[in-house]
């Protein structure tokens, strides 16, 4: 069994919207508090804090009166909310990540309900304390009933409810057909066949218009009606990009895993390459990264094969003709003849023919 997370976007009524905030606040509140507590334990004192230190501290806060209001909401999204730290910091201590951070007000805003916080009847969600369904627009049937959900509201006002469901992977009929894919800017994908799936450019696309929105809220005042209004025109701009680039990531990539039993890719550093100033932007934009996690997942789920090759095999400078290797070959150069074969070669073309012909050794071989 598999799990999968279902995010649909829901709409609250004006109660539903009022008790969501007060349970944001309130995990907000609690997460920035503890961490404040835990990050003087631990340089003032050297002391760690583990989950159960930590949950006792909460008790404590929700038993002084000036904090009577924590008891308002339902106590499992704050009970989470320290999961969720304690996983952060298990992370930064093992080197993963950076150090906790603060949570914002103004940034995304989210509460995890897990089986005894929520109930889930005749299709419809209901939350603890509210006495009414998720209006929720449904674009796909749940698996299987949800086991915790936890419902987000982004910068720009959307709110969104995610399901974690349990389902059984049904693997796609064997197919003969594999591929190379080389991963680009011009075209984002480059398959060994000579397929190119050109490049949407959704940031450059609405890059006017949020320049614009961008100028305005700059000339408003921190704090005020108006400057929220402006910073909410900002976000939604932004979120109709990051919409846009997902839609495209998930439709290429599944088109990919369809027609094809086996890929082979590079395994790119993106966050290295993105320390580039004059490329960081395209590359972001591009989604190089989540574009191969979700080639990975898909595959394990379909049944197919997803081979990671080397990041310093030259796949641009062989000919993928007699295997000669140019010494060096500019970014600008995007045709080249072999000086041995003289076989004239597109460079993004040749570059996923000789990933595929890789990731087939790789199988082949363990190399």
């Amino acid at each position: 069994m598999k799990e999968i997370a279902i995010k649909q976007r829901f709409y609250p009524t004006t109660e539903q919207a009022q008790l969501l905030a007060q349970t944001f606040g309130c995990v907000r509140f609690v997460y920035n508090a503890i961490l404040k507590w835990r990050t003087d334990a631990f340089y003032n004192e050297s002391k760690k804090v583990n989950y159960n230190t930590a949950s006792s501290k909460l008790t404590e806060l929700k038993k002084q009166t000036e904090f009577e209001w924590l008891n308002s909401v339902s106590c499992v999204p704050l009970q989470q909310s320290l999961r969720h730290q304690q996983t952060a910091f298990k992370n930064f201590f093992e080197g993963r990540a950076k150090y906790p951070a603060f949570k914002k007000k103004r940034s995304k805003q989210s509460a995890e309900f897990t089986k005894s916080a929520f109930k889930f009847k005749d299709g419809n969600i209901y939350i603890a304390k509210s006495k009414q369904p998720l209006d929720i627009r449904w674009s796909r049937e749940l698996p299987s009933e949800p086991t915790t959900v936890t419902i987000s509201k982004d910068s720009a006002g959307r709110y969104f409810v995610s399901m974690l469901c349990r389902f059984e992977p049904k693997p796609l009929p064997v197919t003969k057909k594999t591929t190379g894919i080389d991963l680009g800017l011009t075209d984002l994908v480059i398959t060994a066949d000579g397929f190119k799936s050109g490049n949407p450019r959704h940031t450059a696309k609405y890059e006017k218009k949020l320049a614009q929105a961008q100028r305005r809220l700059s000339k408003k005042k921190k704090g005020t009606a108006n400057f929220h209004k402006a910073r909410i025109k900002v976000a939604r701009i932004q979120a109709k990009i990051a919409d846009c680039r997902r839609d495209f990531t998930h439709k290429l990539t599944t088109t990919l895993i369809n027609e094809n039993q086996v890929i082979s890719c590079e395994s790119l550093s993106v966050k290295n390459m993105v320390k580039n100033p004059r490329l960081a932007k395209a590359i972001g934009d591009a989604n190089w990264g989540e574009m191969v996690r979700q080639l990975e997942y898909k595959a394990e789920w379909r049944g197919r094969t997803l081979v990671q090759i080397d990041k310093w095999y030259p796949s641009s400078k062989r000919c993928n003709c007699c295997g000669h290797v140019v010494d060096s070959l500019p970014l600008h150069i995007r045709h080249w003849t072999c000086p041995a074969c003289e076989a004239r070669l597109d460079r993004d073309t040749n570059a996923a023919i000789n990933i595929k012909a890789a990731g087939q050794a790789v199988l082949a071989c363990g190399a």
